[in-house]
């Protein structure tokens, strides 16, 4: 997800609404061609390396060995956020390199834990967010977007699924419309009994006040422990010393009587805990930085694509400026030859957007956190003889 993306998206939210689109046909979902990732196959998921380089803070360098897994009996079902650089209000349906780049760093790894699917959707664009930001909008389909979704979920429900346990992951606009899908299509339903648990970076997922379920999602509870299942975790992540402003758009609910989702992956429990990042290792680091991150001082180069550094993160859900977010604390030392902080604050120039926290980093801040949850409810949901 690029800072082009949020910087676009921020300025958009003030602007006139884009005309109506025309209505589009549905995509085929039996055809290869509109998946980005699907087992048994070679794409975005299957191929990337995911070695990962650990940088300690002495600047110590550990490669560690990364493989897929063979057999695995879970499922995880993937919606990407908004990133497309396509000409119109909705993206086409070829999968170019943002796409790609997007499931190596957000998802690819969780094939060490389920069979991976990622649809190819026709998401709403930075070109249409893009128009709307100069008072010139192009037309864009809200429902198209959802009804991709919707449609490449309910195939692989007819064609893959065969009764098997899922995860749900999502980032941002990828989130929001999961959590679309689990209200029309999965809560009430068979498939309710098979969700392990429904990852939402990025978003807002509204409760009743003091309640873990209702509102957004009726009969979808918050996870509050490692081995619940059919539970939703979503978060959204700030700055420790940069906490949501007032006016803020993310950890509050529109209405006074709600409030939002905080489940850190990394403690479904509650309280501070180090987070299990992991970072791309080149520029393509969400589009933060122009250069390659120095992750020493000496900047020597990192040869895996991942890169993970221990024990510089931590995180807690807390209410704050009346938000419940995901606080971010950095444990940096600026003596050490270890990079001191990663970025992922949206910035206009020299200034940062306090509003949007650290939205661009919400799934790397916990990625590994949330790929090791998926055998923990996978034995709990066999446990109970689901």
């Amino acid at each position: 997800m690029s800072t082009a993306h949020v910087i676009a998206a921020v300025l958009a939210a003030t602007t006139q609404s884009a005309p109506a689109a025309p209505v589009a046909a549905p995509n085929d979902y039996a055809l290869e061609q509109n998946w980005l990732c699907r087992p048994g196959r070679r794409d975005a998921c299957s191929t990337p390396s995911l070695d990962v380089t650990e940088v300690a803070p002495n600047g110590t360098r550990t490669v560690r060995t990364v493989t897929r897994a063979k057999a695995p009996e879970a499922d995880c079902f993937y919606v990407y956020p908004t990133l497309s650089y396509d000409p119109g209000g909705n993206s086409d349906m070829i999968a170019n390199d943002e796409e790609r780049r997007v499931v190596e760093a957000q998802f690819a790894r969780f094939g060490t834990v389920c069979q991976t699917f990622a649809p190819i959707y026709r998401q709403s664009t930075l070109t249409w967010l893009r128009s709307n930001m100069i008072g010139n909008p192009i037309p864009m389909d809200p429902e198209l977007r959802y009804n991709d979704v919707r449609d490449a979920w309910r195939h692989y429900m007819a064609a893959d699924n065969k009764g098997r346990p899922f995860v749900l992951v999502g980032h941002s606009q990828g989130s929001g419309l999961l959590k679309r899908l689990i209200a029309e299509e999965i809560e009430g339903k068979p498939a309710a009994t098979q969700m392990l648990s429904a990852m939402l970076a990025g978003t807002n997922v509204a409760v009743p006040k003091g309640k873990d379920q209702g509102a957004d999602l009726k009969q979808t509870a918050v996870c509050r422990k490692a081995g619940q299942t059919n539970c939703v975790i979503a978060w959204t992540s700030f700055r420790e010393t940069s906490p949501p402003p007032a006016n803020g758009r993310y950890g509050r609910a529109p209405d006074p009587a709600q409030e939002t989702i905080c489940a850190n992956p990394a403690a479904l429990g509650g309280g501070m805990a180090t987070v299990n990042a992991r970072f791309p290792s080149g520029a393509g680091i969400g589009d933060l930085v122009t250069d390659s991150p120095r992750w020493t001082k000496d900047n020597a180069p990192v040869i895996t694509p991942t890169v993970a550094v221990p024990g510089l993160y931590a995180a807690q859900c807390v209410t704050v400026n009346g938000a419940n977010v995901l606080s971010v604390r950095i444990n940096a030392d600026p003596a050490d030859p270890r990079i001191d902080d990663v970025g992922g604050d949206v910035r206009f120039g020299a200034f940062v957007a306090q509003d949007w926290g650290l939205h661009l980093i919400d799934v790397s801040l916990v990625m590994q956190d949330m790929v090791d949850l998926v055998p923990v409810q996978l034995a709990a949901w066999k446990a109970r003889g689901r």
